[in-house]
């Protein structure tokens, strides 16, 4: 496991740029917070050999893709062994229209982020795939009208 570094003032403007033009080049950003482009590149590789930097990704209108339509699923499992519950983890994030899923304290044991074609294949998928896997004990199925990300986390950065 990685160890986390601190993140300094440089960092965090750093992952700010990152986080509205994660394609910004060496030289923009350099130019953006006022140091050297071997500078950029240098805490780049540090912030992400340190795991402070996941990855870059393409926020993508899955519209386009055919699967307008997505879901929440919230998920209680049946029992609450280890070895249950690490099976179930690795197998619901290899099932088709997949995006997301979050393991949860409370009610809930999972929240599942979804996406589909129709509201056909949805319930095709809960039916296939949830509600027919033998540790769940229950799930309710939301459709999500609309998605807007919030900017809470940039008061992190500072």
């Amino acid at each position: 496991m990685t160890q986390k570094s601190q993140l300094d003032k440089t960092d965090r403007a750093l992952l700010k740029a990152l986080s509205v033009n994660a394609r910004a080049s060496g030289s923009q950003l350099a130019a953006d917070l006022g140091i050297a482009e071997s500078t950029v590149s240098l805490r780049l590789k540090r912030l992400q050999r340190s795991g402070d930097i996941t990855g870059y990704y393409a926020d993508i209108d899955l519209s386009v893709l055919g699967a307008p339509i997505q879901a929440v699923i919230a998920i209680q499992l049946t029992q609450h062994d280890r070895s249950d519950i690490e099976a179930f983890r690795r197998e619901v994030t290899t099932w088709p229209g997949v995006l997301s899923l979050f393991h949860l304290g409370g009610r809930d044991d999972y929240l599942l982020h979804v996406a589909a074609r129709s509201t056909t294949e949805l319930r095709d998928f809960v039916v296939k795939y949830v509600t027919g896997h033998a540790v769940v004990a229950h799930s309710e199925t939301n459709i999500v009208f609309e998605h807007v990300k919030g900017t809470g986390w940039q008061e992190l950065l500072g």
